[in-house]
């Protein structure tokens, strides 16, 4: 959340207090934890997905999946490759340790030649990941490197002699999300920096290019090898990604170069292939790694960025050049996914594929693709309300399933619709979610869900262990996701569209979601609950001290204070 609201306004309507209601909301908190608790067991069974990574020649594809035990509980992470040239090919396990345990192993990056591939793994334990080299088939690993600290985000040289990476050196905690020291215990002062370093293959030696007083974080090869492109800000990493910029770097090291300074976040910075340009896409976003936005070009010499998209009315998440006069995207749209081109002279946008559910190639659940070096095939995970993770694969809108792991799973929940509204002049979307085995002449209560950022989307992907609300789904309820404004899928102006004024116009258009659900299906007025996590739970707060529709309320990591949040949070830019 990097917008601060106005003072707070008065409130025309508070939640009554009295013994009635209070007994009611109690109860009411007690169905929503208990109806959410059984859902942690049934997707404990599923098996997730952290990474899809075609070859550059669209001929074979990686993937990292969970490993769990007999009991089904996750213990590690593993990677396969499978040839995607013969219907008849199985997956092979490539791995850092002949004893293929339960290490924690991913990250996947494929050689230029796609005959290799280097992937970071814990295998020799402690919690630390080290880079490791292996052929396609697994005959022979060796690991890159020995270093202490975290290691994200290796991509391959265009000549395959170097690999670059991410690394905090001496980070206390081996995760690039928490680059600051503990809070408790003994106390350091120390900014752990998250630099650009790359490894030389045959020799394993190791250099770190970006100055020691820069977080690095995302980065992208020139074509030719000779420079990155890299966005970076001084100071911790956690504070201070809202107000990163664009900056070009030598390939032998030494000050980054200031290329861009945007006017709101940037993300996914991109070479074009005749190395003149650099793509972004820009935008309100809330939190590092969940992208949205229009997408810029600005020369590798710096100057004003051209906005290539300006007005779409949708959410770009991730981008890929096909040709210098053509990049290719991934967008969240109206609640859906979807694949287009922008024509950079004509700025013609083509879609080529769209759909719900979830489509990523990576952990966090970001709309991408992994796309072959042609731009004609691609991978990714994709699942959806009514069809569990697996891997896909093939040209794009004529994908091909490529594991079949969770085959066995079954939705234990209702059909899931999407919806719209109008509100303040603008069409809202959202998810409804109905009760399983729903009966047209019951009445249901109705429970919304407040999905976080506010520059996020609710989507329809099935659901993983944290924060399961399709449980309430199998226990009798309707669920509302609204996207409400200020969310990704409906253009920047509408993610923009909160702007010091949360809680306020995006309530609206909440409430007029429901009052939408309840005009035309049998929901119950006065059993409507709601809930959210992280912005969710902010909203989720804010909107019983403004109307009483709401009967009860479950808050996951709320906002109470803003002033408290500011004076104490590291994210104060």
């Amino acid at each position: 959340m990097s917008n601060l609201p106005p003072a707070s306004k008065p409130s025309e309507n508070r939640m009554k207090t009295n013994g009635t209601f209070s007994k009611f909301g109690f109860f009411w908190i007690a169905c929503l934890i208990a109806a959410c608790a059984p859902a942690q067991q049934k997707a404990s069974a599923v098996r997730g997905f952290q990474q899809a990574a075609i070859s550059p020649d669209g001929t074979h594809v990686a993937w990292v999946e969970d490993t769990v035990n007999a009991a089904g509980e996750k213990e590690g992470s593993a990677i396969l490759i499978e040839d995607l040239t013969s219907t008849a090919a199985k997956p092979h396990r490539v791995s850092a340790s002949g004893h293929r345990g339960s290490w924690g192993e991913g990250t996947v990056a494929w050689s230029p030649d796609s005959r290799r591939i280097v992937f970071l793994s814990d295998a020799e334990g402690k919690g630390q990941s080290q880079l490791y080299l292996t052929d396609a088939d697994g005959r022979s690993t060796r690991k890159l490197t020995d270093l202490t600290g975290s290691l994200a985000d290796p991509a391959w040289s265009p000549d395959g002699k170097t690999v670059a990476f991410l690394f905090t050196e001496n980070a206390p905690q081996a995760n690039p999300l928490m680059p600051m020291p503990p809070e408790t215990g003994v106390i350091e002062s120390k900014i752990y920096e998250q630099r650009l370093a790359v490894v030389e293959v045959a020799s394993g030696k190791v250099r770190q290019l970006s100055p020691p007083d820069m977080y690095v974080y995302e980065y992208d090869w020139s074509p030719d090898g000779q420079s990155f492109a890299a966005i970076a800000a001084h100071g911790a990493g956690d504070s201070n990604w809202f107000v990163a910029q664009l900056y070009a770097l030598a390939a032998q090291g030494g000050e980054l170069k200031p290329v861009y300074k945007p006017r709101l976040q940037i993300a996914m910075p991109r070479w074009s292939p005749d190395g003149d340009s650099i793509a972004f896409i820009g935008g309100l976003m809330s939190d590092a790694g969940f992208t949205g936005g229009e997408i810029y070009v600005v020369s590798k010499a710096g100057g004003e960025a051209r906005d290539v998209t300006p007005g779409i009315a949708a959410s770009p998440a991730a981008i890929y050049w096909r040709w210098p006069g053509k990049i290719r995207f991934t967008e969240n749209i109206d609640g859906q996914v979807g694949v287009s081109d922008v024509d950079l002279a004509s700025g013609k946008i083509s879609q080529v594929w769209t759909g719900s559910g979830v489509m990523t190639d990576g952990f966090w659940g970001a709309t991408s693709i992994s796309l072959s070096r042609d731009g004609r095939n691609a991978a990714a995970t994709r699942h959806s309300w009514a069809n569990p993770p697996e891997v896909w694969a093939g040209a794009v809108g004529e994908w091909r399933q490529i594991t079949h792991v969770n085959q066995e799973a079954r939705p234990g929940w209702g059909e899931m619709k999407s919806l719209h509204w109008m509100s303040d002049g603008m069409r809202i979307q959202g998810w409804l979610m109905y009760p399983k085995d729903y009966d047209p002449g019951r009445h249901y209560p109705l429970v919304v869900v407040v999905h976080g950022g506010p520059a996020g989307t609710a989507r329809t992907g099935w659901p993983n262990q944290f924060f399961n609300t399709f449980e309430l789904s199998a226990h009798g309820y309707f669920v509302l996701s609204p996207n409400f404004r200020g969310s990704f899928g409906q253009g920047e102006k509408f993610a923009e569209a909160n702007v010091k004024d949360f809680g306020y116009g995006d309530l609206r258009d909440i409430l007029a979601g429901v009052d939408e659900v309840v005009r035309t299906l049998p929901v119950d007025n006065h059993r409507i609950g709601i809930t959210g996590w992280s912005y969710g739970g902010y909203m989720t707060m804010w909107a019983v001290t403004q109307t009483q529709r709401f009967r009860a309320a479950v808050s996951g990591a709320g906002l109470a204070n803003w002033q408290s949040y500011y004076g104490e949070n590291d994210m104060d830019e």
